[in-house]
């Protein structure tokens, strides 16, 4: 009986002793990690349409004036001639502007604009050289416009919500004088309004306030075609002719887009559950 004892307990501490080196030998369960989180691009709906609004400062430079005169004869016959302005400066001033566009996709889109630039103050010069002395006189006016433009831009990318932009447009301006006059006499000429062909090209760069909202700041240069300054008064020469202006702009404004993907909308990361680890021999 004890030596069935003896030889029990003997196998119980051989076993004890050999099953740390049997279980080195068995193969250790392997552990699958989760994958990671899918991130997928929110869906875009090519095409968007957006409406903005803008406000301004610009400058404008006026190419040059002339007018008609009408000086007589040795016999007294009405002799039409022209002369130039000495020079026409006009001061700076804002314009505001809105318009709707349609985003086409992530590098292209277009817009109808309209700005209307309020009134600038216009201080001109001319002189008589068949007088001695010579004749100077101030004209004096103001100038305002609405011009139209039709445009398309290039978004050249995105960075840090940053798009770099450049473009063009062409359409047309409506230009309104008022009364030319020289304060130091009465001479007048009634101001003249008229449609005229313009173009522009600019340049800037959107910044993402929201996924709907587009800071967008930039430069714009405009011209506009010349075309009747003033019209023929009785105490005056006349009619007269601007040659047109070259302006150039400082622009700030809003976009608001309604629908699509205008760029700025964060990557959207899909629900995946946590699965749990699987133990495989």
């Amino acid at each position: 009986m004890f030596n069935t004892a003896r030889k029990a307990l003997f196998a119980l501490l051989f076993a004890g002793l050999a099953w740390p080196v049997f279980a080195a030998d068995l193969p250790e369960p392997q552990v699958e990690e989760a994958p990671p989180p899918v991130y997928e691009q929110p869906v875009a709906d090519v095409g968007g349409w957006y409406i903005r609004g803008d406000l301004d400062y610009h400058k404008s430079s006026v190419r040059g004036i002339d007018y008609m005169t009408y000086d007589l004869d040795c016999c007294g016959n009405i002799v039409p001639g022209g002369k130039s302005f000495d020079f026409g400066k006009l001061k700076g001033g804002f314009s505001l502007g809105g318009g709707v566009g349609y985003k086409i996709n992530d590098y292209f889109r277009t817009d109808l604009t309209a700005d209307y630039w309020f009134k600038s103050n216009f201080n001109g010069g001319t002189s008589d050289t068949s007088t001695t002395p010579v004749t100077t006189s101030t004209e004096v006016s103001k100038m305002s416009a609405l011009l139209l433009l039709a445009n398309a831009y290039v978004d050249i990318g995105t960075w840090h919500g940053i798009t770099p932009y450049v473009g063009a447009g062409i359409g047309g301006a409506h230009i309104k004088w008022d009364t030319v006059h020289d304060p130091n006499t009465t001479e007048t000429n009634p101001g003249a309004s008229n449609w005229r062909f313009a173009y522009a090209v600019m340049a800037g760069a959107s910044y993402c306030l929201t996924d709907k909202i587009i800071l967008d700041a930039g430069y714009r240069f405009s011209h506009i075609q010349g075309g009747r300054m003033f019209e023929w008064d009785a105490s005056s020469a006349g009619p007269g002719f601007d040659h047109g202006f070259n302006t150039h702009e400082v622009r700030g404004g809003l976009r608001y887009q309604f629908g699509g993907n205008n760029g700025c909308a964060a990557p959207v990361v899909a629900y995946q559950p946590e699965p749990e680890p699987i133990y495989t021999k």
